[in-house]
């Protein structure tokens, strides 16, 4: 986007971590970054304005309040949350929201075009959530999450992931045997601070929007909202985060709005498979920018579709090793899931020992009757087998090419 004449300003999440081993980290093009964290958390950039340099004893009053919620704020503890004691200011992402904020009145460069980056680290876990945002639901309200009719994983590939990483398996019973000891109502005060810390955001976003509606930049823009993962929120027996390749967990929101979209697009559903790769050529055309024909997604607002969708999973951590890794096909009505056990070491060895899920969304979209062993849907198996197989050599090795004068054309 810098390359094609936009100022680039970023605030917020990245997850690079690229700052740990490397002195000088690059920021990736961004002219403007904001980073709510500290620098030397691993994900300093070079000139990036980190929390921790400008406002310690905020990010030191944040960190106060969350420091029994463990690694990534994801212990049973940071899943339980509290009603937040720390101004929103002094959250990270409050801080961040404020930077950008800022940089709405007093960093745009007018003679150019903007690419605004404003990404948060909630709502991922903990959940010390601001009373104002709590305060607007009713516990009353809010569902408690269905269970299925099972009490462990059998033949799945989290069970091969669980059986293999002793953390992975900790971190979910940790949290499992706390959950299992809580009321109905507890249960649900975890999904109505869930549901409070979107909303949160949302009001964030909802500032950044009015205010560059007021500066006219909204007459030719292409807004566009995502996340990178999803929430079990103690699906299947009491399972959070995202350390798997169900619905819950890899089926994100993507939205393209503005009046950069053609009209007959605008307030509309659109249920062909994307996938988040699909972002860098739908924007590198709005910019001008040309294809690069070595990356696997397609224009969002193109007429060329993908067959299904694909995602990977390779396992909670990687201490002392990962698990052999698991692929995902899914399509509208169905999903496959292939997978080895044991570690990714020994994973070249063992193709031989693949296992399997299939699943019929439409009567089973909580994914908990696996039909890969069901010689009835063999067809569907086999068919979706060959789907993924050829999706992988399709994006992963886009074809020999030769660094001649015709460069890159042979792949178009």
């Amino acid at each position: 986007m810098r390359q094609a004449g936009y100022q680039t300003a970023g605030f917020g999440k990245t997850h690079w971590n690229h700052g740990v081993k490397n002195p000088v980290p690059s920021n990736r093009g961004f002219e403007v970054r904001s980073v709510g964290l500290a620098r030397n958390s691993g994900h300093y950039e070079d000139g990036a304005v980190m929390m921790g340099d400008v406002e310690p004893g905020g990010l030191a009053a944040y960190s106060e309040e969350t420091k029994d919620y463990g690694g990534g704020e994801e212990n049973a503890n940071g899943y339980i949350g509290c009603t937040s004691q720390v101004p929103m200011h002094l959250h990270r992402d409050g801080w961040v929201a404020e930077e950008c904020l800022k940089f709405l009145d007093e960093g745009i460069d007018e003679s150019r075009p903007l690419f605004l980056y404003l990404s948060f680290l909630k709502p991922h876990a903990g959940f010390n959530v601001p009373q104002e945002f709590e305060d607007m639901y009713d516990i009353n309200d809010i569902p408690d999450i269905a269970q299925p009719p099972w009490e462990t994983e059998q033949g799945t590939h989290l069970e091969a992931t669980d059986e293999e990483i002793e953390s992975s398996r900790n971190n979910y019973w940790d949290k499992r045997i706390v959950w299992e000891k809580m009321s109905p109502e507890e249960r649900r005060r975890t999904t109505l601070r869930y549901w409070a810390n979107c909303t949160w955001l949302d009001h964030y976003f909802g500032r950044a929007l009015e205010k560059l509606e007021r500066q006219g930049r909204l007459d030719n823009a292409l807004i566009v909202f995502v996340s990178d993962h999803g929430e079990m929120m103690g699906e299947r027996r009491h399972r959070f985060s995202k350390y798997c390749l169900y619905d819950s967990s890899v089926r994100v929101p993507m939205v393209l709005s503005g009046s950069y979209l053609p009209e007959p697009l605008r307030g509309t559903e659109d249920d062909r498979p994307a996938e988040l790769v699909d972002l860098v050529p739908t924007l590198a055309k709005v910019a001008g920018l040309p294809r690069n024909p070595q990356l696997p997604g397609l224009d969002l607002l193109g007429t060329e579709q993908r067959l299904g969708t694909f995602c990977e999973f390779h396992s909670k951590g990687g201490e002392p090793h990962h698990a052999a890794p698991a692929f995902m096909w899914r399509k509208k009505d169905w999903k496959l899931i292939l997978f080895l056990p044991g570690t990714l070491g020994q994973a070249i060895g063992n193709i031989d020992k693949f296992l399997g899920e299939l699943y019929d969304l439409q009567a089973d979209p909580n994914e908990w009757n696996n039909l890969y062993a069901d010689d009835r849907f063999a067809k569907i198996r086999e068919r979706m087998t060959g789907e993924l197989l050829m999706h992988l050599a399709c994006v992963w090795s886009r074809g020999p090419f030769f660094y001649d004068r015709h460069g890159l054309a042979a792949l178009e």
